[in-house]
């Protein structure tokens, strides 16, 4: 009798996989003018670089939302606190800021913008922005918050997958240095989904990536526990993507992941994600079966 086997591919690589962190600072030493009118809006600024792209350089970005929370953010920014710590602190649950400070006396700050933080303020990313002013002292943050997709958005995130999966195996691919014929398209099982996602929640929970349990489970060990027999079974896991297209395209990326992909012999696959706890994102698990006859 065939024994299980498990694969274990090396993780994706966090710069593939993981879109989490704090943004660079940019300090931007100029002149914040005043006319008769007063000084200009910063928001104002940030908004009409937006939506002209930074003079037709860039394509057009959607505007931003002025968020209270980043306004405090900014507020605690200036008062001496780390981006990060001031971001944090304000409870905006960001999964991307940047932050601009701008300081003078003089009206080419638009130009300033332009010139030396278009790619920021342009962010196609961003949606939020917060302020805070202190004499010729402008503070901005923008940000981009972390949404946890629903648990009503799973079936339709787990049918995409294997979509993306089964268009992937439906030809001939190289992984690494291993070459693949088309393999045959795979299906849904639930039992196999159910197991995927109880690993995905014990790895949110207690913050940790590994095939391998805190109990010291193995995903065989997982899925015969639930009353799956199985000939074979296969696992892949990511931490960090917020999309079904990014998760995938992240594991054909990595030939061990790719392996397992296109490995012929799996029938069947699970898919689940969970969110994280201690650090923003979602941790991804995918698991590949052949059932036995």
């Amino acid at each position: 009798m065939q024994q299980p086997q498990i694969r274990h591919p090396r993780r994706v690589p966090a710069a593939r996989l993981c879109a989490l962190g704090i943004g660079g600072v940019l300090a931007l030493a100029g002149t914040v003018g005043s006319s008769a009118l007063g000084p200009p809006d910063p928001i104002h600024l940030v908004q009409a670089l937006r939506e002209g792209g930074c003079g037709g350089i860039l394509p057009p970005a959607r505007r931003l939302e002025q968020n209270s929370l980043l306004d405090n953010a900014a507020r605690a920014w200036a008062a001496g606190r780390t981006l990060g710590q001031a971001t944090e602190q304000s409870g905006y649950q960001s999964e991307k800021v940047a932050g601009l400070h701008v300081t003078g006396g003089d009206s080419g700050v638009l130009q300033q913008l332009r010139s030396s933080a278009c790619l920021t303020v342009a962010n196609r990313d961003m949606r939020d922005v917060g302020v805070y002013r202190r004499g010729s002292d402008t503070w901005l943050v923008l940000g981009y918050k972390y949404l946890v997709p629903s648990s009503q958005q799973a079936p339709r995130l787990a049918a995409r997958t294997l979509e993306l999966v089964n268009e992937a195996r439906s030809q001939s691919r190289r992984c690494g240095s291993r070459s693949f014929a088309p393999a045959p398209p795979l299906t849904l099982d639930p039992t196999l989904g159910s197991v995927a996602y109880g690993h995905a929640a014990d790895m949110a929970e207690h913050n940790y990536f590994e095939h391998e349990d805190l109990s010291g489970h193995t995903p065989a060990d997982r899925v015969r526990a639930v009353g799956y027999h199985e000939k074979l079974v296969g696992e892949n896991i990511a931490f960090g993507p917020r999309t079904a297209d990014e998760v995938v395209q992240g594991w054909l990326d990595s030939p061990g992941h790719c392996e397992n992909i296109m490995d012929p012999r799996f029938a069947q696959m699970g898919i689940a994600y969970a969110a994280g706890r201690a650090k923003r994102g979602l941790f991804w698990v995918q698991l590949f079966a052949q059932p036995k006859a």
